[in-house]
């Protein structure tokens, strides 16, 4: 008895808060972890510093902007902007970019989660011929296609139409996409499965309704990495446009692009501006992204 209230005291005594005149235990600092930290500060220097100069060179005039001696305009150019916007035709620009990159991710979000259920659930044969076609055509370069792909839109009366770019744009995603969902979908249990399907669910209902739900986190990482693709891409819209009302946003930028008239403090106006859907969709988006990279850590 005498033992169980001395450790019984002795556990009060332990859970009461301790003054702030008891000095507290430090933890040593590991020169690992200072070193890793330095690292992470020059990484994100690095990373912020080409925004700011961006940003300030946007604001400055021409010979402030060549000069190159501060990164603070001595007095902030804002009509910068609107001569981009107006001058770029932005307005157009960025509305041809927002429709292509809505379209295509939802194409590709769409055919790449049916085919990743299928190369992961379903047993057929030439699954694993399939798989490696898939592979074969990740390594071939994207401007290696464009001859054959511009081929088939004339086939398809679809050259110079957005459909046309829009399906370019979605074949161009579907592989990479389709291996990134068909790991996801592997790594999920089929007692669900078995159980939906003991219950009279289709293969269509077990899919949307039981493993679409589930692979939130792979659906999230492609739509993230295939958004900022169809954003960035323009190559292939040099193929297949020839009017350049539906050009993408990065036409705009090169309207600024002159050896004659050179205006980089336009260019860089107009490219902060293009970026600003960019920063907004990564703002709404970066938990999904977060746990879509986790998701796939983990995996």
């Amino acid at each position: 008895m005498t033992t169980t209230l001395t450790s019984a005291q002795s556990e009060l005594v332990d859970a009461r808060p301790r003054s702030s005149a008891e000095p507290r235990t430090r933890r040593p600092v590991r020169p690992g972890r200072v070193a890793l930290y330095a690292l992470l500060v020059v990484a994100a220097i690095s990373a912020i510093f080409p925004i700011l100069w961006m940003i300030s060179g946007s604001m400055q005039t021409l010979p402030e902007l060549l000069k190159g001696d501060s990164l603070i305009p001595a007095v902030p150019q804002w009509q910068n902007f609107a001569t981009a916007w107006v001058e770029g035709n932005l307005a157009v620009y960025l509305a041809n970019s927002i429709i292509y990159t809505l379209c295509a991710v939802v194409g590709i979000l769409l055919v790449s989660s049916l085919a990743g259920y299928a190369l992961a659930r379903l047993d057929f044969k030439g699954k694993g011929v399939f798989t490696a076609l898939i592979l074969a055509v990740m390594i071939i370069p994207a401007p290696a296609m464009f001859l054959a792909q511009y081929k088939v839109l004339l086939a398809l009366d679809l050259a110079n139409t957005r459909p046309g770019y829009i399906f370019i744009l979605v074949t161009a995603g579907i592989p990479i996409s389709t291996l990134i969902m068909r790991s996801f979908f592997a790594s999920q249990p089929k007692d669900l499965e078995e159980a939906a399907a003991l219950d009279g669910a289709s293969a269509l209902g077990i899919f949307f309704r039981i493993m679409l739900p589930l692979a939130k986190p792979g659906l999230a990482a492609v739509a993230v990495i295939q958004a900022f693709a169809v954003w960035n891409e323009y190559l292939m819209a040099l193929v297949i446009f020839n009017d350049s009302s539906l050009m993408p946003v990065q036409r705009g930028l090169t309207s600024f692009v002159s050896a004659e008239t050179p205006q980089p403090q336009i260019l860089l106006a107009a490219t902060l501006i293009s970026i600003v859907p960019v920063v907004i969709f990564y703002l709404f988006a970066q938990r999904q992204i977060v746990d879509g990279i986790s998701a796939g850590a983990i995996k």
